[in-house]
């Protein structure tokens, strides 16, 4: 397997942390990102259908599964955006919540095409 992690300035997912974690184990790291892309979508659906149900028990839940998947995987930046929502559903903040939702989309606008580049590159 190649290694498609060169220079990670200005990546959203650390990648060089990431095979840091796994020991180098390429094979494992492309795994546990297949895994990701795979269960991520319900989680985000939830989240999604939380917001717009102004479920805030539901929108802190999800998005503190999305937190700690987006945590494991060293995407800091998505991590902290599912934690601002997090912490807008535990205190019942309604206001704000879908801009929050935005910068939570903006920053997946990122993340997902440079996982998809990530995986793609690393082929199995």
């Amino acid at each position: 397997m190649q290694n498609p992690v060169q220079n990670t300035a200005g990546l959203v997912v650390n990648f060089a942390e990431l095979l840091e974690r796994v020991e180098n184990d390429h094979e494992l790291l492309w795994d546990l990102l297949a895994i990701f892309k795979k269960d991520f979508p319900r989680h985000r659906d939830s989240l999604i259908e939380a917001i717009a149900r102004a479920e805030m028990k539901q929108v802190e839940s999800s998005s503190h599964t999305l937190k700690g998947m987006f945590s494991n995987l060293a995407m800091t930046r998505a991590a902290a955006a599912a934690a601002h929502l997090e912490q807008m559903g535990r205190n019942g903040e309604r206001a704000g919540l879908e801009d929050a939702l935005a910068h939570f989309e903006h920053e997946l606008a990122s993340l997902l095409p440079e996982l998809d580049a990530y995986l793609k590159g690393a082929r199995r």
